[in-house]
């Protein structure tokens, strides 16, 4: 079982930037590949980032590519999103996730693919 807290969540104007973080308690955190995702009101939750166990290997979707930076500090179970360049349709609750099943550079890009989630920390872009 692993628990898991995102903060750093605001508004902001477009073009600017916010730092998300995941905290993760409850069990090895370098046992767990994390993932971002995000959800407006009426939507499915969609995959934004996602990261290995170790940190070698990310993937994004490509609304996000080049804006977004996932990482993760395995020694402060945290993991990471640094989001700059940020849009209007960037608004949504931000979740992170956790899942184990992973191999060493492996993560999912589904909701099914993760076991844990956060509560989810919103983010709100003004035009």
């Amino acid at each position: 079982q692993v628990q898991l807290v995102e903060s750093g969540g605001g508004l902001v104007q477009a073009g600017g930037s916010l730092r998300l973080s995941c905290a993760a308690s409850g069990r090895t955190f370098s046992n767990y590949a994390m993932g971002w995702f995000r959800q407006v009101p009426g939507k499915e939750r969609e995959f934004v980032a996602g990261i290995s166990r170790s940190g070698s290997r990310t993937d994004y979707a490509d609304s996000v590519k080049g804006r977004f930076t996932i990482s993760r500090d395995n020694a402060k179970n945290t993991v990471n999103l640094q989001m700059t360049s940020l849009k209007p349709e960037d608004t949504a609750v931000y979740y992170c996730a956790a899942d184990f099943r992973y191999s060493e550079i492996g993560f999912g890009y589904t909701l099914g693919a993760y076991d844990y989630w956060g509560q989810g920390t919103q983010v709100t872009v003004s035009s």
